[in-house]
């Protein structure tokens, strides 16, 4: 096969237990990721890989196909590289199961990324930032990308620093305090923020997550980095497509708001890398390319 799609799907979370089971409109939020998935044109299968009998027994409830997976597994990219292990398939695309709004266009892209260029073993998605707001908050991911739409960085910090044409250098605050008072212009400078939905060419997979833990990622708290750390090249693509990243009830709300053709701010609270909270370790997805 040319290109798989894997959900990565336990029942735990730090924030949000059970959450892939979350009710959306009559659904669980796991069933409206399996059939937005299934709208793509270039994946030949489509998994979920799980450690939860429960969430098992809701896949086969509404017609999906689910693997199980161990326990110990340390997160969902761990995950998916035991579910693909026996398959013969070049690319693996991992799903969030959090993310109910997600577009059938961004899978595709992301596929044939890897598909088109052998060389690039990774390809994951980003969005034009339009707002002040998502530029300086720190748990929307930033990135900045060469002249072929390659990765040259991801932060949570606001890049590329807007250095002003003053004499003095600004820092962090003084961007903040700049941008309060002067009109933000995403058409005129290009903002890129990071949607954690990633592409792996299988080879790499393996790769990726036998390599340790990388210096930037520890500091950033984003996974995503050790690649770049390593030496390899991250693809991305653009989207025009917003997604709602699941993390609490108010997300449910923001989503049903949206299906139901009503009003709901798009705007991210917190990256699918977020920011591990004040107290608490990371939890397994938050220091991972996905969120489970």
């Amino acid at each position: 096969m040319r290109a798989i799609g894997v959900i990565p799907a336990r029942w735990k979370s730090s924030r949000f237990e059970g959450k892939v089971l979350a009710n959306i409109m009559g659904k669980p939020m796991l069933q409206h990721v399996w059939e937005r998935a299934k709208e793509s044109k270039i994946l030949e299968d489509l998994i979920i890989a799980t450690d939860s009998e429960r969430v098992m027994k809701t896949v086969e409830d509404f017609g999906g196909k689910a693997v199980y997976t161990s326990k110990d597994q340390p997160s969902g990219t761990d995950r998916i590289t035991e579910v693909i292990n026996p398959i013969d398939v070049e690319v693996v695309v991992n799903i969030q199961g959090d993310e109910p709004l997600i577009h059938r266009t961004m899978i595709d892209s992301l596929a044939n990324a890897l598909l088109e260029d052998k060389t690039i073993p990774m390809a994951t998605v980003i969005k034009r930032i339009k707002s002040r707001e998502e530029f300086l908050n720190p748990n929307v991911v930033k990135v900045v990308i060469d002249k072929e739409s390659r990765a040259l960085y991801f932060s949570r910090s606001p890049i590329p620093h807007y250095r002003g044409t003053g004499e003095q250098h600004r820092s962090i605050l003084d961007i903040q305090s700049w941008f309060s008072s002067h009109s933000f212009e995403p058409e005129s400078q290009r903002y890129y923020k990071h949607i954690g939905i990633y592409a792996y060419s299988k080879d790499f997979l393996f790769t990726y997550t036998n390599l340790p833990k990388s210096s930037l990622e520890e500091i950033e708290k984003l996974e995503q980095l050790r690649a770049l750390e390593n030496g390899y090249k991250i693809k991305t693509v653009e989207t025009e497509f917003e997604t709602i990243g699941v993390d609490t009830q108010e997300d449910l709300k923001k989503v049903e708001r949206y299906l139901r053709g009503g009003t709901a701010d798009l705007s991210p609270e917190t990256e699918r890398e977020s920011l591990p909270q004040a107290g608490n370790p990371a939890k397994e997805s938050g220091q991972s390319l996905e969120m489970e």
